[in-house]
């Protein structure tokens, strides 16, 4: 199982994976799709006598798994899995054992499900040692219902997608609540009933686990698919998905796992989906395929389209595929699938405020709570004056601090009053630039001093304000967030996303410089 793709049936909107400190954001030039790549490294091989041409018009049974080939391509395919199995050592893949009882398999299921999960858009490599680190914290599901939050999200700090790691507590929650403490084994009622689970994971965690047969479709089996098949359209396109679909269920129908407990020859669903899953993360890759070393070369439309066009076989117009987008003069296996163009991500441009309380050597640092609910849900972070002009002016900068500390401070404090708070400093730190999946988001940084009291000035409990500020704009109207004073030397371990970390870590190269 490699990287995913997440599913399309959930949301995740927050990730940490393209975050980096710019004040230029890098860009990538865009490959034609129906061209092949002119670095040599990224091409499919061909024989120098071999020219490649289109695809010529073709039928809609193109686009479909014979059943006279079937069988042999299930047997090719777990022939190579069974060699590849345990190559990439990861720990959640586990070989059939048909001796488990019911718990065994909501075991299996469990830690199919944390694995599924932590993948979506995340590398394998990445997952492991947080795979082996939640399990050794949770190693049940019902250790995981009782968690908090705050401890779901440290484990999961530094891996993305946060609303992730609060579906899988939610999940767990409504697991032991609602069945009996065990992940629910069929495909079906996993996607209905518990929350993150779309289609494609809760095939996974049936097959796998429950020896279901149902079909999975990550991005790396829609790449697999789409050259199996020759099938150039758009992924997103609902006969697309159908296609796809459908050949993926055809991989695993008929299967019976009973059969598996007895016969070794027998063809379980969870090892069809696992090789297929590998497969494309390992051969059928986005550049560069193994296509001599790929077990299904020999039934590979794409592949053997490249190679030698064959004539199409009727006439028949209304037999033509109607979906399939023409293919360049030139073109190569790496055309598969079609590709899209993304939709472009909106711009936002934040005022993030790192507040310090200092008295001599002691140094707090103001961090508050994200709203349960949205993007990097219930996670900390420094106050942060969200979407602004990106030409706001410096005066109007400055005096943002005195905004967001009226808001959070008590009532009572008030800056400059006989407590001798005071706004010292409030000095530019940089820009840092972060790309979630839907917003770019640019965070002006600033670092506002406050000192003169004896101690850190009192905050305001979570409660209606009694009005909205600007910088309440994101959250519920007028509401004072969660907030703390955290030590200097704490700050770092507090359940803060890599974005707020690269932020910390600008104004701790700030201070390094002796600017404070």
């Amino acid at each position: 199982m490699g990287k995913r793709k997440l599913d399309s049936d959930d949301d995740f909107s927050d990730s940490d994976y393209q975050f980096y400190a710019s004040s230029e954001p890098k860009t990538r030039k865009k490959r034609s799709s129906s061209r092949p790549h002119s670095d040599k490294k990224t091409r499919h091989k061909l024989d120098a006598s071999e020219d490649l041409s289109p695809t010529p018009p073709h039928t809609k049974n193109t686009h479909t798994i014979k059943t006279t080939d079937i069988t042999a391509i299930r047997s090719a395919l777990l022939q190579w899995y069974s060699t590849v199995h345990d190559s990439r050592n990861m720990p959640w893949r586990k070989r059939y054992d048909p001796t488990l009882g019911r718990e065994g398999r909501a075991q299996r299921a469990y830690e199919v499900w944390i694995s599924e999960i932590m993948l979506q858009q995340t590398q394998v490599a990445t997952v492991i040692p947080y795979y082996n680190r939640w399990i050794e914290k949770f190693p049940t599901i019902r250790d995981l219902a009782i968690a908090s939050i705050d401890e779901v999200n440290a484990l999961w700090k530094g891996l993305g997608y946060y609303s992730r790691a609060s579906r899988l507590l939610t999940g767990a929650q409504k697991a032991v609540s609602d069945h009996t403490g065990r992940l629910p084994d069929n495909a079906k009622d996993l996607q209905a009933h518990i929350p993150g689970i779309g289609r494609y994971s809760a095939g996974a965690i049936s097959s796998i686990a429950y020896g279901e047969n149902a079909p999975v479709l990550d991005g790396n089996v829609t790449r697999l698919l789409s050259r199996l098949l020759a099938l150039h359209a758009s992924p997103k396109a609902k006969t697309t998905l159908d296609i796809l679909w459908a050949a993926a269920a055809a991989m695993v129908d008929g299967l019976d796992s009973t059969l598996a407990s007895t016969n070794e020859s027998a063809q379980y669903p969870g090892d069809i989906n696992q090789a297929l899953i590998e497969l494309g993360s390992t051969v059928c890759k986005v550049r560069d395929p193994n296509c001599t070393g790929c077990p299904l070369r020999l039934w590979c439309a794409a592949n053997t389209n490249m190679k030698a066009p064959t004539p199409m076989a009727v006439t028949d117009i209304e037999d033509l595929c109607a979906i399939c987008v023409p293919l360049a003069e030139g073109a190569d296996v790496t055309a598969y699938p079609l590709r899209v163009n993304k939709k472009k991500v909106r711009e936002e441009f934040d005022i993030v405020n790192v507040v310090e309380w200092r008295r001599g050597s002691d140094r707090r640092f103001l961090l508050v709570r994200r709203p349960q609910g949205g993007l990097l849900a219930g996670l900390d972070e420094f106050p942060t004056t969200p979407n602004v002009g990106v030409s706001l002016a410096p005066a109007r900068l400055a005096k943002i601090p005195q905004q967001i500390l009226s808001t959070l401070l008590h009532a009572s404090i008030r800056l400059g009053d006989a407590d001798i708070l005071q706004i010292t400093k409030v000095q530019p730190a940089g820009d840092v630039v972060h790309v979630f999946s839907h917003i770019k988001k640019t965070y002006r940084v600033q670092w506002v001093l406050l000192e003169g009291t004896p101690e850190p000035p009192r905050l305001a409990s979570p409660r209606d304000a009694g009005k909205e500020t600007g910088w309440c704009r994101s959250r519920t109207a007028g509401a004072v967030p969660s907030s703390e004073w955290v030590p200097l030397e704490a700050v770092a371990a507090k359940n803060i996303t890599t974005g707020v970390t690269k932020i910390w870590n600008l104004c701790r190269t700030l201070w390094e410089k002796g600017d404070e």
